[in-house]
């Protein structure tokens, strides 16, 4: 009997792969198994369920059932893999295995929280369930620490500023999205938030959590502290690598996959936040959607590699959104910035090759443009 496809994993990666199998093949057996209720949200929309006055609920667009049903699978929601015997193509869980013919990783990734004594206060919104967990806590709160400054903690610290709550964003950094762009690239996007009402520390380093009877008190260094109500971890996400460590398969940042998506064992296969792609963490949608397709063909009888586009990358900071594309995390560019009232348009050059851009509000229509002068 053909023992099919086994994807660990729930998440939009999982999902993306399900649908394109199906695309592929009607009637290859697939089975998706998961820690979670496997219901299906919009991740990008926790940066928003805030000032959307939204529950956890709310973010829910299909049921588990429902999914299995349209996708013809079998569904094993709430369960939590043990082991992975890579040798007899074997996933278990406490009470259950299952045989594979295939087996794809797609486990995400797990929300980074700083290790500083009180630890344990912050709260993390990686997830539908992290957010069901302190929704009312949230919602509550007048005075909120953001620690971390790149990508997802600066989209929260405005929604939390849209909300009417006192926000303070904290980064060891100097300057917002730190790992994105240099800081004259992304001056305009720290001015707007400033001007929004957020305090911003940076160059600072949290040194401490501490309960107090009334709240939670922040130690900064500088001998400063801050008194808050919630603390909100938001500095970056580490892959979830620990089952492909039981399955004996190679590791580095995150589960190492070549350009078909496979890892060190041929059976096996990672997709999404997990996955390392020849040397390169991608966690964003549209590397993930391109990944998902290609991976879609190879599980069902293709040979392809995944080839991937320039690729815009989206800010969700509503005051002042931002596109960018290319290598603009790269030191050594030469930025030409240029502000008019309707936006910024950023392009930074290697030489006389354009390397990346940033656009911002209305100028982000030229994104597409630019996208074919990128050199690669």
């Amino acid at each position: 009997m053909n023992a099919g496809i086994v994807i660990i994993g729930s998440g939009f990666a999982a999902r993306q792969l399900v649908k394109n199998i199906r695309k592929q093949d009607a009637n290859v057996p697939v089975t998706l198994i998961a820690a979670d209720s496997m219901d299906e949200y919009n991740k990008p929309d926790l940066s928003h369920v805030i000032s959307l006055n939204q529950r956890a609920g709310d973010l829910t667009r299909q049921s588990a059932g429902e999914f299995a049903e349209q996708f013809n699978l079998s569904l094993h929601p709430y369960t939590r893999v043990t082991d992975i015997d890579a040798g007899a193509q074997v996933v278990k869980s406490a009470d259950k295995t299952w045989h594979y013919d295939k087996l794809v990783l797609a486990t995400g990734a797990a929300a980074f929280v700083p290790p500083v004594p009180g630890h344990e206060l912050m709260l993390t919104l990686n997830s539908q369930q992290a957010y069901q967990a302190c929704e009312g806590e949230l919602r509550d709160a007048q005075r909120v620490l953001i620690v971390g400054a790149g990508l997802i903690g600066t989209e929260l610290a405005m929604d939390f500023c849209r909300a009417g709550k006192a926000v303070t964003l904290i980064d060891t950094a100097a300057s917002l999205l730190p790992s994105l762009m240099p800081p004259e690239v992304s001056s305009r996007l720290q001015h707007r938030i400033t001007e929004m009402g957020v305090h911003l520390l940076l160059n600072s380093q949290l040194l401490s959590l501490e309960k107090t009877s009334t709240d939670i008190r922040a130690t900064v260094n500088g001998n400063r502290h801050v008194e808050v109500d919630v603390v909100i971890a938001a500095t970056g996400l580490r892959p979830e690598t620990a089952l492909a460590r039981q399955a004996g398969v190679t590791i580095h940042r995150g589960v190492a996959v070549n350009r078909y998506l496979q890892t060190s064992d041929a059976n096996i296969y990672a997709l999404g936040d997990c996955a390392e792609i020849d040397g390169q963490l991608l966690p964003f949608l549209q590397p993930i959607q391109l990944s998902a397709m290609t991976l879609a063909k190879n599980l069902t009888g293709s040979n392809a590699p995944l080839t991937l586009p320039p690729m815009l990358v989206k800010v969700k900071t509503p005051a002042l959104p931002l596109h960018l594309a290319g290598e603009t995390a790269r030191g050594d560019l030469h930025w030409q910035i240029e502000t008019r009232p309707d936006g910024m348009l950023a392009k930074g050059f290697d030489g006389e090759q354009l390397r990346a851009f940033v656009v911002s509000e209305d100028r982000m229509k030229e994104a597409f443009g630019l996208l074919k002068q990128l050199s690669v």
